[in-house]
């Protein structure tokens, strides 16, 4: 298996739906957290918006790509 391949497809893409693997207490941002891609900053780091049920951002975060794990609504091949 080609590792590289496997890095770019698991790396967030923007509007994709991604959850937060680590807290980030100082910004009141818990583990599991939910929130959508919306800018590449580098190769590394994603601008993440997080926000409430109404949809108003409540933090919109630099993160790093080893912090998030993106959401899959639609079976995908593993």
């Amino acid at each position: 298996m080609n590792t590289t391949n496997v890095e770019t497809s698991d790396r967030p893409s923007v509007m994709d739906v991604v959850a937060l693997l680590t807290d980030l207490p100082t910004l009141r941002l818990a583990r599991g957290q939910v929130g959508t891609v919306v800018e590449q900053l580098d190769a590394e780091t994603s601008l993440v918006e997080f926000s409430d049920e109404q949809g108003r951002a409540y933090a919109v975060v630099p993160c790093s790509r080893m912090e998030l794990l993106t959401l899959h609504y639609v079976p995908e091949a593993a």
